[in-house]
Formats: structure tokens, sequence, C-alpha cells
């Protein structure tokens, strides 16, 4: 069998930075093909040369046998290349059949048939076993749902080639099945899927090759049958990654943060918690618990219809987020693109943004010290960058969390909380975050973590408390925690 895609010595150069240095990669059809690689070694440029989105500087892209130097939108989706970014690509106000059907032609003469539509989205809908209303609008539905619309949307043109980009990022473990289900009917049918994405048991479960870059580069691809979890890692980061989650000896001293009763109109009710000098605080629970919604309430991002705070034992009134920075608490928000770093702004820019009262004078900043607290951080926080000047936008999803958590830092914060700190980061970075955590808590601070993926909470957390529906279900201590006992009280069962 010939492959429906190749890419021959693609290289794409910016400046001062070679995003793909004579990258090669060959995809059959009814294979799924795993693209894996850390953040910054060029998987997303890979997708967007092959999308048309962006122009390689050369090399030579074959599809069905014909060469072409370079794609274009227009071209590559005419071709049968469909892209599920990690960003959704629809429209919140049309419904799911219209968000599905945009751009082709369901008429009657000059009207929109949105009988034959919706019958077409409902038949699409069930052969992939998605059970959803395709008359309720896009922004009703919950983000895991929007993504399921996301990926029939892409698949209802008959693509040949479908490149899936981090597409379980925002699902629960039986949404996650069901996108499998779509991925294997898919593969059954012909159709060649790149793959991509940070959690290492879905590539095992349903990878036939894997092919790794790194800095760029083409470093080898691998029968999934091949080679096993520390090998893929090896190859990815060019070493060893010995513990994954690091040991490190804490003292953990006095309550700094007390939470009482917290309710709110919406979820959360009666939450009480209490978190420790030099802690980390694991917050476990399936999507829809509560555990954005508590720290958001803290934080004051979102109003709290009773219940206390209390830091260092004295109550505080927070009403927004201005008022719980003042109180040294931070937030790294689960979605750092939208919530978190401010990608249009430089690194500088984004380190100083909070602390900027505190290196002005008269209403002047003081450049000195604006560049001294980047430098500082980046040097701390080993940001990958070339200079302290580069949109944060252009830094790879890793570094992009560091610069959202020395924002954080250098506001002064002594209680931070996490929420999915390593979502959509690889192996070799989520390394580094646990690492900064650990230091972190090492130096006496107070920490909060959210986190769906249950190895991570066992791995870093000193305690685990577990939400179910609003409430708190129960909490667990480190020697006493088994993903058995979270996901019994994660399912509601004290």
């Amino acid at each position: 069998m010939e492959p429906i895609l190749t890419l021959k010595n693609v290289t794409k150069e910016y400046p001062g930075v070679v995003a793909l240095d004579h990258m090669n990669l060959e995809v059959y059809p009814g294979e799924v093909h795993a693209l894996m690689g850390e953040n910054g070694a060029g998987k997303s440029t890979l997708i967007k040369v092959i999308s048309g989105a962006i122009k390689p500087n050369g090399g030579t892209i074959i599809y069905e046998g014909n060469e072409y130097t370079s794609m274009t939108p227009a071209l590559s989706k005419k071709l049968g290349i469909g892209v599920i970014y990690q960003e959704f690509n629809l429209v919140p106000d049309l419904s799911v059949a219209e968000n599905i059907f945009l751009g082709q032609k369901l008429t009657t003469g000059f009207t929109i048939n949105r009988k034959l539509m919706n019958q077409k989205a409902k038949e699409l809908m069930d052969s992939f076993g998605i059970d959803i209303d395709v008359t309720k609008e896009v922004k009703s539905l919950t983000v895991a749902y929007q993504q399921l619309v996301e990926i029939t949307k892409t698949i209802s043109s008959n693509v040949k080639v479908l490149i899936m980009d981090e597409p379980s990022a925002p699902l629960t473990n039986r949404e996650i099945n069901a996108m499998f289900g779509i991925v294997r009917k898919l593969r059954e049918r012909g159709v060649a899927i790149i793959y991509i994405s940070h959690r290492m048991e879905e590539i095992f479960a349903l990878a036939d090759r894997i092919t790794v870059m790194r800095d760029g580069k083409y470093v080898g691809t691998k029968m999934t049958s091949e080679i096993d979890n520390n090998g893929l890692i090896k190859m990815m980061v060019g070493r060893d990654l010995d513990e994954q989650y690091p040991i490190v000896e804490k003292n953990i001293g006095e309550v700094v943060l007390e939470v009482e009763h917290l309710s709110t109109e919406t979820l959360l009710r009666d939450i009480s918690f209490k978190v420790r000098k030099g802690e980390i605080l694991g917050l476990a629970g399936l999507v829809g618990a509560g555990r954005t919604e508590t720290a958001r309430a803290i934080f004051g991002a979102d109003p709290k219809s009773s219940g206390k705070i209390k830091i260092h034992g004295r109550e505080v009134h927070i009403h927004c987020p201005k008022d719980a920075i003042k109180d040294g608490i931070a937030l790294i928000p689960e979605d750092r693109k939208k919530h978190g770093a401010l990608l249009d702004m430089t690194i500088r820019d984004n380190i100083s943004f909070i602390a900027v009262k505190n290196i002005s004078k008269a209403g002047f900043v003081n450049q000195n010290a604006d560049k001294n607290m980047a430098e500082k951080y980046i040097k701390e926080l080993s940001i990958k960058t070339p200079s302290m000047e580069q949109l944060t936008r252009n830094l790879s999803g890793g570094n992009q969390q560091k610069v959202v958590l020395a924002k954080s830092l250098a506001s002064n914060s002594d209680i931070i909380i996490f929420d999915e700190p390593t979502r959509g980061i690889d192996v070799g970075a989520k390394k580094e975050i646990y690492v900064l955590m650990n230091e972190l808590a090492k130096k006496g601070m107070a920490i909060i973590m959210i986190s769906s993926e249950m190895q991570e909470l066992l791995g870093m957390a000193d305690r685990i408390l577990v939400m179910h529906e609003g409430e708190m279900m129960g909490e667990l201590k480190k020697e006493d925690a088994t993903q058995e006992k979270i996901l019994e009280l994660a399912s509601g069962i004290r």
C-alpha cells in the first residue's frame, strides 16, 4: 500500500527560529498515526503546513501521488484533509446541525432545508454513538459536547486524512471512549488519522504507529507494539526521566488558608477545608464536580452566596480577583490562553502585569526594576525564550504556563491555586512544573492543585479532597489514597 500523505525534508523558518528542520512523515490510509514530541517540537507547525495555514520554506508534500510545494486551506479541504484544532471553530449562536453543515449546500430551491439538515446531522451523530439534540444552540452545550460537535463537523465532509490535535483535553472518560469509537470507525473506513496527544495511555490504546519529533526534527517512527512508555519518553526528550513525580522533603506548617461553609447560588454547597504552609492539597472530582468553581469563588472570580475565607486566621472579604491578589492568593487558571497569559504581550510585560505598582513611582514604571524582575523569573523558572521581549503566544504550552506562574509569583502570593497545571503539556515540561510546585511548597507556600489526572494527584498531593456535584465527599491522606478510593468518592459514594 502506498502512503496517502508524505512529507519530505519540509522546512519552516521564522526570524531566529527553525520551527521545522527537514521534517519527514509518511501516513497510510486506514491507520492511526500518532505524532509525539515535547511542546515546541514543531507539531503545531507541521499541522499548519499540511492544512495550508502556513507555507513552508522548503521540502515537498506528496498527497495521493501528486507533489506540492505548499498547500492552501481551500486546497487541503478540497483534497479531503480535515483538522480538529485545540481551539474550537464553532459558531456559538447556531444549532449543532447548522454548525455541522456550515458551508455545505442543503437547500430546497433557494431555501435551507432545515428538516433535512437536522435529519442528516442526527444520522451522523447516531452513526458514531453520540446522543445529542442537534437542534440545540452550540453555546448551550458543555465544552465536552462542543468538542464532539467539532469532530463530527470535520468528518461530515468525507475527509481522507483527519488531523486531531489534543482532541481529548476537555473530555471525560465516558466521552473519551465515545471519541475512541469515532476514531476506530473512521480507521475501518480507510481514513488516515494523525493523532496528537500528551496522554500516553491514549497513544498506546489507539495508535498503529508513532512518529516522534524533537526541536523541529524527525527523530524516528515506531510501531506502537515495538515501544513502551519509557522508550517513547526517551525518544521525545532525548534522555531518561527518572522520577516523574519528584520527592522533596517539606515541612508542613500552620494553617494558611481556611474555607468555611462556602456556597454559591449555582453549584457549591457548604464547602469547608484548610490548607497549610508547605502543603500541596489535591482537589479531585469528575467534570462538573465543582473544583474549578471552588477555585473561582475563593479567588473572587465568581460570587459566593455564603461562607467565610480566612488567611492566617483573619477573615478576608474577597469580592473580586484584585482583592484576592492583594490578600496573597494567586490562581493559575485551567485555560491559560484564555484566562492566564496575555498572549499578545511580551514575557516581560506579562510578568510585571500584576506587580506593576511595586515597580512604579509617581505613575512611571522603573524600567530597570521591570527588566530585573523579568530576568529573575525567566532564570528561576527556566523559561525557554530567545528574549524577554518575545510575544507570549510564540512560546510552547509549558513555557506559557511558566509565564503565568511567574506573573503570580511576582505579585508576592503565598497561596497558589493550580487548576489543571499540566493540561496540554508534554512529559518533559510536566516534570519541570512538578519540580517548580515542590520547590514552592518547600519555600513555605500553600498550594491547591486541581487535576483530572489521577496519577498526578497521587504523585504530587500531600492530601486529596474529593468533590461530587458541588459537595465535599471526603479527604484522603497521601499514604491512604488510591485510584479506586478517589473514584468511589468522586462518584458520590461516601
